[in-house]
């Protein structure tokens, strides 16, 4: 019964069942762990998988496990991901070829390369699953090269690339600028390795002529697809629209990915951006009018970091719900003072809204991702990363502005957005503000 209202997504009626049972086993707690992470619930599914020992008595089994990994992951909660590492161990289950590759994707997402890559080298016989884990892993820490190394040091070793691996090879290109090597490997897919191209590597492709500045060499390619476009294609094309103020291509997009995805906040929101930018604040209302009317509302940026095994989220604009508010905008009104001494200057472009300049610097201050950060420098013991968590893409601003905090408070600041990794330390971003 509970399987069965998890595979139904009755979520709610599989919580119910599961606190009425006299009697759980392991199997009950991993059904309902499983269901929690399918409906988009990993944090509490972490809490139940840490509840689980000490509730009923159960040692977690392999497959909660590996559940629990990928909430680890999806989290990036570093420390609980090494604590299911430890019981992998001890319970002999490291020595999986699969376990590993779950394993080395926990740690690429929390971003821990160097156990990454050291769960990845203890193995001397490597399948097409391992090899794509460490390859995507490199691809979204923005590390083009060792992406391509890796993948290179795959097909000398006989095992063949598949479709995951061409993802991850192309936005390993796309993330780092090498137009000419991601295009040679798309040419390569079919003609050298057999593998027909699907729409995430048009999509892919789009992405990585459109970051160079190829707009139009994008279009092209959309136009010319041996299959249809599909949203996640378009939508490539509108974010590079965004990034070089292409206004003109950016509505004939918008109007394809509205036709494919009515009901998509992200396409409204990121062609209002390129309108805002513009100044277009007009264009900006009527877009916002027609989410009202269609009862369309945009996610609040959100970002989290884990302190002490508790995950503490932050939502822009919202610092009084924390219960160290007063502490944090302390820190923050004190980081924002040393970074303007050293040259920072607010950006009130990433503002969305037609206000005063003063508003737009209260606005900026109060970012999700600046929050974590300050709680970060707070909480984390120096010597030690800080690691943050964005749901959506950081701004230009909180990047402009991470990248000397790192430098005034010498701290490495490590933060994934939506899109990617940024590694912040010296002053400097990995990304090398190519992102």
């Amino acid at each position: 019964m509970l399987r069965g209202y998890v595979q139904e997504g009755m979520i709610g009626e599989a919580e119910r069942l599961f606190s009425q049972m006299p009697v759980r086993n392991v199997v009950s707690w991993t059904v309902m762990i499983g269901g929690l992470i399918e409906d988009g619930r990993v944090d509490e599914a972490l809490k139940l998988f840490y509840v689980m020992p000490v509730k009923d008595g159960i040692r977690p089994n392999f497959p909660s496990m590996i559940s629990t990994l990928s909430v680890c992951g999806s989290l990036a909660t570093l420390n609980h991901g090494r604590e299911v590492h430890a019981q992998l161990v001890r319970s002999l289950f490291d020595c999986d070829v699969y376990v590993c590759s779950v394993l080395i994707t926990m740690y690429m997402k929390c971003g821990d390369l160097v156990n990454g890559k050291r769960v990845f080298d203890r193995f001397t016989s490597k399948d097409t699953v391992m090899w794509n884990s460490i390859i995507t892993g490199y691809a979204q820490h923005g590390l083009g090269k060792e992406a391509l190394q890796v993948f290179y040091d795959m097909v000398s070793s006989g095992v063949p690339p598949d479709e995951v691996t061409f993802i991850g090879v192309l936005s390993a290109c796309s993330y780092t600028g090498r137009v000419k090597e991601g295009l040679q490997l798309f040419e390569s897919m079919k003609s050298k390795y057999l593998v027909n191209p699907k729409t995430e590597h048009y999509s892919c492709v789009v992405d990585l002529l459109g970051r160079a500045g190829k707009l139009n060499e994008a279009m092209n390619l959309i136009r010319d697809m041996s299959v249809e476009a599909d949203a996640c294609v378009w939508g490539a094309l509108l974010g590079a629209c965004r990034i070089h103020n292409r206004l003109d291509m950016a509505e004939v997009v918008a109007k394809k990915l509205l036709l494919l995805e009515p009901e998509n906040t992200g396409h409204y929101i990121l062609l209002s951006n390129i309108y805002s930018s513009q100044g277009r604040w007009r264009d900006v209302a009527a877009l916002r009018s027609n989410m009202r009317v269609q009862s369309l509302s945009k996610s609040p940026g959100c970002s989290w970091i884990e302190v002490e095994k508790k995950v503490h989220t932050f939502t822009g604009g919202d610092i009084t719900s924390h219960p160290e508010h007063a502490v944090i905008l302390r820190m923050v009104e004190k980081l924002d003072g040393l970074i303007i001494e050293v040259g920072y200057s607010p950006d009130g472009s990433f503002v969305l809204h037609d206000v005063e300049e003063e508003e737009k610097v209260h606005n900026l201050r109060h970012h999700s991702e600046k929050l974590a950060v300050a709680y970060g420098i707070l909480k984390v013991p120096k010597g030690m990363p800080i690691r943050i968590m964005k749901n959506l893409r950081v701004c230009g601003d909180c990047h402009a502005a991470i990248k000397l905090i790192a430098k005034v408070t010498e701290r490495e600041i490590v933060l994934r957005d939506a899109n990617r990794f940024h590694h912040f330390k010296d002053g400097s971003c990995s990304c090398g503000d190519y992102w």
